[in-house]
């Protein structure tokens, strides 16, 4: 290559990014994923339009695995155990059983429906049935769920990459006879036991030498985090174990650890992680050809309802079944299985095995992609709030780097006040937050306020909270009761555990609704006290107030 061909390439390639940036901007605004502009303004650039032709199935092959282990790391890293650790179980079982019990299903109907050869069936189904981290973790992260329903999705997205990936390269090697259950079985449990050991022990040894080792350059702690998490990845990857296991756990041991610069990391991460999103997706949409499309449009849409409406539900409740989860988180999973780009980057596994119909299957897994993008993504919070499951006083934390949060073992934390929330009318010193917990800030139709003790929450607000690592479950627990119950929810044994059914939560909020009326009326009859604007905007300390959980 030479110097004006390099010029060329890099021009080229910092205006697909800024275009990719200005894409996942556009979609925000339109309610739409990014993945599907990302995808777009690779069908834009390719040959049959704008004429860049890209057509090699292993170099897609290996640049997409790369960047879902980026991915899967920057998902690692914000990941937090506390959240994690109780789902292990259900979620490994969805991840591994879920999967299997999908891939059956769904291949069993493009079998049936489709007249599909069963290794075809099956290579469909495997490559489907995997739910997609970077699609899950941009979009549940920003609705106020319970953690319990977006932990089991998040973590099943973190888990289900490697079982999939395994079961595609099975399904593709297998030209003549399929392996045996019991092979299949002992191939994928190496894999992610030895996988999940190779990523445990690199992000433990990378934790105590990040402690423990000064580094010259604050910029080179996030560099040292991400290259232990692909080192991880390389070293499972060379081992015969799943590295897409190892990378994940990697990332959730470096990203619980206390290490210095923590907020500059995960940023850090973050962006790599958009960086890798968008030139997968770019990639992934150049390697189709739009003509050929048409023909794909009626058998993607037949598994893709197979895999929606049977597949998916049947293997959430086997799942799930013994860990009795309600029936509204178990419908909520089962429409939160988002699908993306890792279906598309495992259907160039039989292209490059020379899987005879392949190029006919990445047509179909791709044009199913954007019809779950179309049809998943923009509507998942309106099934949250059908089913009930929405949390109205879920706290969601923002990352300061311009603040020594880390320093300070302090997390920050923001609450917006729905309509229709208990937190309405609810002075500030009622919330009762356990010390040493503050609400410092709140934003009102754009105006910002510094609360008193006695300033009202509205429907509307952001409400911005600091408090401590330690402190932050109890802050969490203390806002849900409220959301629920209004300020008389320990009166009515209401303390905001993560694992209450929502119905039950819902059903509850007109028990007490004339008696908190007139509570409130009371109150207002016998307090001379009175807040005003000028009143509300003025600065006070009373983190005293606020001590203690009644």
């Amino acid at each position: 290559m030479s110097l004006q061909q390099l010029y060329a390439a890099l021009l080229a390639g910092g205006v697909v990014l800024l275009a990719g940036i200005a894409a996942a901007r556009t979609a925000s605004r339109l309610g739409l994923p990014g993945l599907l502009l990302f995808l777009a303004l690779g069908v834009l650039l390719g040959e049959d339009v704008l004429g860049i032709d890209f057509d090699d199935a292993g170099l897609a092959q290996t640049l997409g695995t790369s960047a879902l282990a980026i991915i899967l790391i920057e998902g690692g890293l914000s990941t937090r155990w506390s959240d994690l650790r109780r789902l292990v179980l259900p979620s490994a079982l969805l991840a591994t059983v879920g999967v299997a019990v999908s891939v059956l299903v769904t291949a069993a109907g493009a079998h049936l429906l489709l007249g599909m050869d069963w290794q075809l069936a099956l290579l469909l189904g495997a490559i489907v049935s995997s739910t997609d981290a970077a699609a899950v973790f941009s979009v549940l992260r920003v609705l106020p769920l319970p953690r319990r329903a977006a932990g089991l999705v998040e973590a099943e997205s973190g888990f289900n990459d490697a079982p999939t990936v395994i079961l595609v390269l099975v399904f593709s090697t297998a030209a003549v006879d399929l392996p045996g259950p019991v092979a299949v079985a002992g191939q994928i449990t190496y894999q992610l036991v030895a996988g999940a050991v190779i990523g445990l022990l690199i992000g433990w040894a990378g934790t105590a030498a990040l402690r423990y080792v000064a580094l010259p350059a604050t910029g080179l702690y996030p560099l040292a985090t991400l290259g232990l998490g692909v080192i991880a990845f390389a070293a499972a990857g060379g081992a015969g174990a799943s590295g897409f296991m190892a990378a994940y756990l990697a990332g959730i041991v470096l990203g619980n650890a206390v290490l210095p610069h923590r907020a500059a990391t995960r940023s850090f991460a973050e962006g790599v992680g958009w960086l890798a999103q968008i030139g997968l997706f770019v990639m992934l949409g150049l390697l189709v050809n739009p003509s050929e499309l048409g023909s794909a449009l009626l058998p993607a849409t037949v598994v893709g309802l197979v895999l929606l409406l049977v597949a998916r539900p049947v293997s959430v409740v086997a799942c799930l079944f013994p860990f009795r989860t309600s029936w509204r988180e178990q419908a909520f999973i089962s429409w939160a299985g988002l699908r993306g780009a890792v279906p598309i980057v495992l259907a160039t596994f039989p292209i490059v095995a020379a899987v005879p119909g392949s190029q006919q299957l990445l047509n179909i897994v791709f044009v199913l992609v954007v019809l779950f993008v179309l049809v998943q993504g923009p509507v998942l919070p309106a099934v949250a709030r059908l089913l009930g499951i929405t949390q109205p006083g879920q706290a969601r934390e923002v990352s300061i780097e311009a603040a020594p949060l880390d320093v300070l073992g302090a997390d920050l934390l923001t609450l917006t006040v729905p309509p229709g929330s208990r937190l309405h009318g609810v002075e500030i010193f009622e919330l009762r937050l356990p010390a040493p917990s503050n609400v410092v800030l709140i934003i009102r139709d754009g105006d910002t306020i510094v609360p008193e003790p006695v300033t009202l929450l509205r429907e509307g607000d952001d409400v911005l909270i600091v408090t401590t690592s330690d402190a932050r479950q109890q802050v969490e627990c203390r806002l849900r009761a409220v959301a629920r119950r209004g300020r008389l929810a320990h009166w009515y044994g209401e303390r905001g555990d993560i694992d209450t059914d929502p119905g039950r939560a819902a059903s509850m909020e007109g028990e007490s609704a004339q008696w908190t009326s007139a509570t409130r009326r009371s109150r207002a009859a016998a307090s001379s006290i009175t807040t005003t604007p000028g009143k509300e905007i003025t600065s006070a300390s009373w983190s005293s107030t606020t001590g203690g959980v009644p």
